[in-house]
């Protein structure tokens, strides 16, 4: 589904992605973790184009997301992204939040969005706040509108980035119930998280990550019990000494 070859990204001097190359199947469920500024964030965010690479190749469902031809508001409408810090419209229900990409960018009627976006939020055990605004919901139910606002689009790849980071910890288990659900039903998802146990439960394949490069490919089973990279050995045994 999704396709790095070679990627590199600069910020002036600063090398933020060095030759990364890896391959994200259909289906599959990929944690990506490291340290802080390992370029984990930078990575998720280069496939959709929020940032941009300055040389490699990225494809997504065997398009160059690269190419000249390529319509970006129609290409990022279809890949669903979660950010940290909920980014949803203060002045919006949870219901027109959810409603707004279907009807302003897919021409979807006001009825049908409506009817699609209640689903939405009872699948994320929201419908009963479907009029409530952001600022009267917790951060937990925040996230969860913003991954049903992303699940609109029917967007075949779901990428996350730091989606638990923003919210106390008694939250944080609503918002990765959503995710294993998502996981169960077969969605394509990267997820940049520092949650160990998601990695451990729901990965299929964990990516560490460090100064820019992925340093470890494996499944979650060897990756947490016999990780073969000095520094993901090192990673985790701050993680366990925590």
């Amino acid at each position: 589904m999704i396709q790095f070859s070679k990627v590199n990204k600069w910020y002036g001097d600063y090398h933020a992605l060095v030759d990364v190359t890896a391959e994200v199947g259909r289906g599959q469920v990929v944690v990506v973790c490291g340290p802080s500024g390992s370029g984990k964030s930078t990575l998720i965010r280069t496939v959709n184009r929020l940032e941009e690479i300055q040389n490699g190749t990225i494809r997504l469902d065997n398009q160059d997301i690269h190419s000249p031809a390529l319509n970006l508001n129609k290409f990022r409408s279809h890949v669903g992204f979660v950010f940290q810090q909920f980014n949803l419209f203060p002045h919006l229900s949870a219901l027109d939040n959810v409603c707004l990409a279907p009807v302003k960018v897919a021409a979807k009627s006001k009825s049908e969005a409506k009817s699609k976006a209640m689903s939405l939020l009872e699948r994320v055990g929201l419908a009963h706040k479907a009029g409530a605004y952001p600022q009267q919901l917790s951060g937990g139910q925040q996230q969860r509108v913003a991954i049903a606002r992303a699940l609109a689009m029917d967007p075949p790849v779901m990428l996350f980035d730091e989606p638990t980071s923003a919210l106390d910890p008694e939250m944080v288990g609503e918002v990765l119930n959503v995710m294993k659900g998502l996981a169960r039903d077969g969605m394509t998802m990267v997820c940049v998280t520092h949650e160990m146990n998601f990695a451990r439960e729901v990965a299929d394949r964990v990516w560490f990550m460090d100064k820019g490069a992925i340093l470890e490919e494996a499944s979650p089973v060897d990756f947490f019990a016999s990780p073969q990279h000095p520094r993901a050995r090192a990673f985790l045994s701050d993680l366990r000494s925590h």
